[in-house]
């Protein structure tokens, strides 16, 4: 019944799209993000990426493409200042993530007239991916499989000891510039899926989630995408059926699902124990 609806229009069939290809990005990533404890700075290139959407309402231009110069920008510079200055990490990612905000809204301020569709971005509203969108996720996912597939060893190495695969004389600093990049691809896939507020929980959920249910980190990705497709199109079809929110509500399905599995996870070891 809920696939026949999730099937008959349009609309529809390019948010199913996008949630499954939302999905693949989310959970690729969020694997890295959760494993190497980078949450926050995900979050900080997400919101820092904020200042994209005013740049491509005041270009007159999509607001999604925007995002890509000011997330590749945040993510590298967050990696720099990381690195390179003496800046604690929270500090910078505070920063970068107040000052794309802060462009932002000074672009759409700059911009005439109203700026239609901003709280899609803001929060999400996966009802209304256009066609253009869906093949736009297409081309990432792509990229980002592709980039994964040949960096998969290398970014599996420096996500669980960075300071030993410099040792072994692989460039380690690139490559954690080139997964944050990554981050910054994956923030153009979800922002019209969840938006830029929520972006941090799908990327991290899903993640967390499979990482209670196993240690193989090739298992934990498979688990990762499978969840957060399911939980993407059950929210999608919860708030079809109930007009709500669609990123809130597959926010909070998952989420629902994550405490709900950690208590009983929970209560069965100190049954066991």
């Amino acid at each position: 019944m809920v696939v026949d609806i999730l099937l008959q229009y349009e609309f529809m069939r390019n948010a199913l799209f996008a949630a499954i290809l939302a999905s693949i990005a989310c959970g690729i990533i969020g694997a890295y993000v959760v494993v190497k404890r980078i949450v926050f700075i995900g979050g900080g290139i997400a919101h820092a990426s904020f200042g994209g959407i005013g740049m491509g309402y005041y270009l007159g231009f999509n607001p999604v493409l925007g995002i890509l110069p000011f997330g590749i920008a945040s993510a590298l510079g967050i990696g720099w200042i990381t690195k390179r200055s003496s800046l604690p990490e929270d500090s910078a990612i505070g920063i970068l993530w107040a000052s794309g905000m802060a462009i932002g809204i000074v672009f759409l301020n700059l911009t005439p007239g109203y700026a239609p569709n901003l709280m899609t971005y803001l929060f999400g509203n996966i009802l209304t991916v256009p066609v253009f969108d869906v093949i736009l996720m297409l081309i990432l996912d792509v990229v980002i499989v592709s980039v994964v597939y040949i960096f998969y060893k290398e970014f599996l190495a420096i996500s669980f000891d960075e300071e030993m695969t410099t040792v072994m004389g692989v460039p380690a600093e690139k490559l954690y510039y080139l997964l944050l990049c990554m981050i910054a691809l994956t923030v153009m896939v979800l922002v019209r899926v969840v938006g830029i507020i929520l972006i941090i929980a799908l990327l991290t959920i899903p993640a967390a989630l499979s990482r209670q249910m196993t240690s193989d980190f090739k298992r934990m990705m498979i688990l990762s995408v499978l969840f957060g497709a399911i939980f993407s199109t059950g929210g999608l079809g919860i708030s079809y059926l109930y007009d709500i929110p669609s990123g809130a509500t597959i926010i909070l399905v998952m989420s629902v699902f994550y405490f709900a599995y950690s208590l009983v996870k929970g209560k069965i070891s100190n049954l066991l124990s």
